[in-house]
This record gives C-alpha cells, structure tokens and sequence, in this order.
C-alpha cells in the first residue's frame, strides 16, 4: 500500500498537483508535509500487518485446538454421503429426489459425487 501511494503521490507531482489535506494540515508543497504524509502512510501498512499478523495467529491456535473454519457440511455422516453418491449413480431417482430426500441443493449433491470420483478407493469419507 505505502509503494502504491508514493507513486501516486509522484504521478500527481509529475502534473504539477500537489496533495493538501485541509482536515488533516497535510501539505505535501513542503518538505515537512511530506514527512507528515509519508509518515501517515508508513504506520497505515504498519497497523495492517499486525492485523494481519494477530488473524493469522489466532487462525493457527483455532487449527491447534481442532476449531476448523469454514461452514459446516450439510450431510454430517459418512451414511448419508454413501447414501447420495450411490443414489446418484444408480440413476433410478431424479437429482431433484435425491436433494428433496437428503435436503441438500443439486450444487451440493455434484459437490459429493466429485469429492467420491477424486478420493481413493475404499475411501468414503466426505473431505
């Protein structure tokens, strides 16, 4: 962020435009309104990679306490997973059946056939 607006703060002075900030007394025609501006950028991006830092860390220790983010799955059980995939490929039931009956979108269903197609045999755990 601070790169991107020292150009910009370069490209308007190639054009003779200056910045002045009547809230904040920020002139950047003098050489202390420059500091003040480049001063002001400089704790913006620092003040964003602490969030930034902070987030990660609490992400990672929600990871080591088993939290996982995310929304959860709609068909909880490795039954109801088997029991939509194996309705979808026996064909006899329409895919607006098989979502009535499991009380899952079409999105969803599709979402479980191909997790069944990508996972190795004998394995039929929802990812």
């Amino acid at each position: 962020m601070l790169p991107h607006l020292m150009k910009l703060l370069k490209n308007l002075q190639a054009w003779d435009i200056e910045f002045v900030s009547i809230t904040k007394q920020i002139d950047t025609t003098t050489s202390g309104g420059k500091l003040i501006f480049h001063l002001m950028g400089a704790l913006a991006e620092f003040e964003r990679d602490l969030i930034r830092e902070r987030t990660n860390a609490g992400l990672a220790a929600a990871r080591a306490r088993g939290r996982v983010g995310g929304r959860p799955r709609k068909l909880k059980t490795n039954g109801k997973v088997a029991l939509a995939r194996r309705m979808f490929a026996e064909q006899s039931h329409s895919i607006s059946e098989i979502c009535a009956t499991l009380g899952i979108s079409r999105a969803t269903l599709y979402r479980y056939v191909k997790e069944a197609k990508k996972a190795p045999r004998g394995s039929d755990q929802p990812a």
